[in-house]
Formats: C-alpha cells, structure tokens, sequence
C-alpha cells in the first residue's frame, strides 16, 4: 500500500484532517455534543433524521391504542346476538362454519354447539349504542364512539394475529404502526421517544417485536416504559456517575461514533448516537413524567390510580401525560383476555378493570381540549367462536379472526356510529367489512399520511404499512 488509497470511499487526507479537526479544535463534533446533553438540547442531527411530514391536513396528531390481549369476546362486549338464544346447545350449522379453518384446540371437539352470551345488554346515548351494561362507564362514552363491529383478519392464533395487527403482515420483521408514524411524522418533544409501551396485568406473552421498527432505522422503535420502579430499565445512573460525568461519557462515545460515520456513512451509527443522547435527556424528562403523585386526587380517583402502582389504570393516565408532552403514539397492552373457559365470569372481571380506566382517559383528555387531535382505539388481535370450548365447568370461546369489534374515539372520527355487522350468529361478516389493512389506512389517513405514499425501499421494494392493500373507510370520518 502507498499510504494514498481510499478508506471505504473516504479520502485518507480527508479522514486525517477530519480527525485532527476533532481532536483538536474544543468545537468538534463531540464538544458539541456533550455541550447539547449539558444544556438539554439535542443536536440538529438527531432532530430532523428521517422526518418525512404529514402529507395533507391531519385530523389526529398523535394516537393512543389500548390493545386488549388474548382477544376479548365481542359477543360478550359489542356485538349482542340474540338471535342464537333459541339455538343454545344446539349444532353450530356447518353452512356457518364453512371452510373456515378451526384450532387444534376445538377441532377435536365431538360437537361445536352454539353459545349464546348470559349477559345483559343496554343502549346508551342519543346515539343508541348497544353494548353489555358491565360497561357502565364506557356506555357513558356511547356519543364519542364508533364502534366497527366487521374487523376481520386472517391469523387464527394469538402471535401472528398481533404481528399482522401491529405491522400489516403475520410474519415477523416488519415495522409496526408506531414505528411507521415515527418515520412519516416524526417528534413533537425531543427529549421524549415519538413511541412509547406501557403493560399491565399477566397473560399472554407480549414480546419487545411488538413494538419493533423492523427495516426502518432504529431510532423509530418503540421503547417500553415501566409504570413501577425505574421508568426505563437501566436509564438511572450507576452508583458513583454523576449527572455531569454521564453527559461527558456520552459525548465522548458520540465523538468516537461521529469519527466512524464520517467514514463509513452507516445509518446505524447516526441511530446509536441519538439513542445515547435521547436516553440521556431522558434522565431528567422521564421520572418526572411518570411520576403520578403530581396529579391532583381528584384527577387520580378518577381514573382509580394510585401512585407507585403497575395497573391498567395507571398506565392511561401515563398515557394522557405523555399525549400532553406530544409523544407520536403510546401503546397500552393489557394482558389477560384470551377466555378458552368460563368467559361469562372472567369477560366480567376484565370489563370491571379496564372500564373505569378508559372511560377517564377519553373524559380527561376531552375537558382538556386534546381528543379533537388525538385518535383511541380499543380492541383485541381477534374474536371469539360462537360455539362453546369444552374446558372449564361454563364454557369458554376459541380463538375467531373472521369477525371482531373495535371501538374508535376523538382524532377525526365520528362518533354514535355503529358500523358493519356479522351474521345471526356472529361468526361472519355480514355488512360493510373492514380488514385490518383498511383500519391501518384509516389512522394513517386520520393523522394526515397516504398509506400507498408512506413507503420506505426495502430489498428493491417499496414496502408500506398496509402492503398491497388498504382502504381508507370514509364513513368512519367525522
């Protein structure tokens, strides 16, 4: 070697001097970088990275979706048949089933006879919305609601349903919704992630892919926040690391990273610097947002929080915090629906944990002025069968992806509407069908992006959130 080639397409001269640049001159790169953390500013860089910017007006500017996962029952919630009564016990028809495929677990079966649901029903509102009386502070709610009760998917088993869910495909490696509005929208608040993920209860398994930003750049993953104990796993500092002596650490590992993208120009090198830098300002943004004893007790019995506590309830009003601090998209998984058994008892007890909580998170941020511009949804991955699963002393439901209910509020939507229906018997779409690409186009369209538009080059593709498909369902808009 003559001392004179290129190093991964950069002029060995130009990397010198930009190395003697700086190391030596207290402007570098990294000094004003650690100058930014010091100060709680982050650099230019890491603000604008991948913005793109809504492409028309939007209705929503932010989204909180409260995922109820096992997939509750809609014919236990909002989806009243009955129609079935008089078939209770009987041979669900086989022209119902159809070819539809069925788990392992009620396949076996001897017979699949029909369930009809034990509950009570109601209709509230000017509207007349019809949903199980459990609800008795969601009902309250019935005029801000749309409630789409002809959502069907495809997968028929819990992990696919919530990856085909969350990211428009059942294969994993895609990135998901809320990793897609990073990427079109960007941040509100730069000391905050634009994607946060808040759990609660036990159940089933709620995987960190979830909440992945797949093929996009890394900065648009969702990060998970901890309603007790430390807000982000590993945020505080270690035990002898001062405030001041962490900001200069992570300015001089952004120098030394700053020093390899200048020469290899990798995407992943910027992603790692803002991760550093945000997690940083984070430090002083997070304990303060989640701390919840700064909340009136007015305001904490309303959504029946309490302070220092990992509950359903407590995460939405986490959830109205962070809306107020302008994150993008703030996921809630509430685990704990998936009903193969005694569903009339346990839909009671999930109703009575997650009704309260909602019901205040829509009220909250309607007397504050912000469900105008912020889009809820509510639902699980998929339905249940209107047969019964033999597995308990009451019978419980399977798993049913053809037909399931949703309910949407705020952010452009019109509410007292009821839209779409299922059969006599709740097993199929009998009007007006929305699949999951459609509600995909509809929140995008919602927060002002065209979902055939918000696209990103993949293996010589453009990939989108709602692949090849997608309407947006126009009746839903206000």
């Amino acid at each position: 070697m003559t001392g004179n080639e290129p190093v991964l397409g950069v002029n060995t001269m130009d990397a010198l001097t930009r190395r003697n640049f700086l190391n030596r001159t207290s402007l570098g790169l990294g000094a004003v970088a650690t100058a930014s953390l010091l100060a709680g500013r982050p650099t230019q860089a890491g603000a604008v990275e991948g913005i793109r910017g809504p492409h028309f007006a939007p209705r929503a500017k932010r989204v909180i979706y409260l995922h109820m996962s096992g997939g509750p029952s809609h014919l236990e919630t909002f989806d009243n048949k009955p129609q079935m009564r008089p078939h209770h016990g009987q041979d669900l028809p086989k022209s119902v089933i159809g070819k539809q495929r069925l788990t392992t677990m009620t396949r076996g079966q001897a017979k699949l006879l029909v369930a009809a649901n034990q509950e009570t029903w109601g209709r509230f509102g000017e509207s007349g919305q019809e949903m199980n009386v459990a609800f008795k502070e969601i009902s309250t709610l019935a005029d801000e609601m749309c409630i789409i009760r002809s959502i069907h998917s495809t997968p028929i088993n819990h992990d696919p349903a919530v990856t085909f869910l969350q990211t428009g495909s059942p294969l994993s490696g895609r990135p998901c919704l809320g990793s897609w509005l990073s990427y079109g929208l960007g941040s509100e608040n730069l000391d905050l992630p634009e994607f946060v993920v808040l759990l609660s209860n036990g159940g089933q398994p709620v995987p960190s892919r979830y909440w992945h930003n797949g093929f996009l750049p890394s900065r648009h993953q969702g990060v998970q926040f901890q309603s007790k104990g430390d807000p982000v796993l590993f945020l505080s500092n270690p035990a002898g690391i001062s405030g001041t002596n962490r900001a200069r650490l992570v300015g001089g590992i952004n120098r030394l990273n700053r020093l390899k993208q200048s020469q290899i120009g990798d995407p992943e090198i910027e992603a790692r610097i803002n991760a550093y830098e945000l997690a940083y300002r984070m430090q002083s943004s997070v304990p303060e947002l989640m701390d919840l004893s700064r909340e009136p007790q007015a305001i904490l019995d309303l959504y029946g929080a309490k302070p220092g506590m990992a509950s359903f309830a407590n995460n939405c009003l986490l959830a109205r915090r962070l809306v107020e601090q302008g994150v993008r998209l703030i996921q809630l998984y509430d685990r704990g629906w998936d009903h193969h058994s005694e569903v009339t008892g346990n839909i009671k007890s999930k109703i009575s944990q997650v009704d309260r909580p909602c019901a205040a998170l829509v009220k909250d941020l309607k007397q504050r002025g912000l469900l105008e511009d912020t889009l809820i949804v509510w639902g699980g991955e998929f339905g249940r069968t209107s047969y019964g699963q033999d597995r308990g002393k009451t019978f419980g439901r399977d798993h049913h992806p053809n037909c399931f209910s949703v309910w949407l509020a705020g952010g452009g939507i019109r509410g007292g509407v009821t839209y779409g229906a299922t059969d006599d018997f709740g097993y199929n779409v009998a009007d007006n069908p929305v699949e999951v690409h459609d509600l995909h186009a509809t929140m995008l369209h919602l927060l002002g992006l065209n979902h055939e538009a918000l696209t990103y080059r993949f293996k010589g593709r453009e990939f989108r959130l709602t692949d090849v498909s997608g309407r947006v369902v126009r009746e839903l808009l206000a």
